[in-house]
């Protein structure tokens, strides 16, 4: 089964606009931040200088564009960045451990399936 972005729907039932994924490159997904999600741009570009930068070992690239792909498709859907942070701060606040778990657990389903969205979709 391939998991789908998680949308969560407006009022009336209507799904919010949600830009479709890049290539798969750190040039289309740079374009697609400063498009699409421009208040990542900075941490993206300065990540982008402190990780790859000059480097001529291509090693840490595999990794960053992990990481950023999945801020990517999240900052691209409103909605789901907002329930992520309600998760987060609900686990955060949360006396029971259980209730932690379980919220954190969701949380990190919804990230997974974030990181796991194809180009296009």
């Amino acid at each position: 089964m391939t998991a789908q972005p998680v949308h969560f729907d407006g009022p009336e039932g209507e799904k919010p606009k949600v830009p479709p994924m890049p290539e798969q490159t750190p040039q289309a997904l740079r374009l697609a931040i400063q498009e699409h999600a421009p208040h990542l741009l900075p941490d993206f570009e300065a990540h982008w200088r402190r990780a790859i930068g000059d480097a001529f070992n291509l090693t840490p690239v595999p990794a960053f564009m992990r990481l950023w792909w999945t801020q990517y498709a999240i900052a691209r859907d409103p909605r789901l960045a907002a329930h992520l942070h309600d998760l987060e701060a609900r686990a955060a606040k949360s006396e029971n451990p259980e209730e932690s778990a379980r919220l954190l657990a969701e949380y990190s389903r919804l990230r997974h399936e974030a990181a796991s969205v194809k180009p296009g979709q």
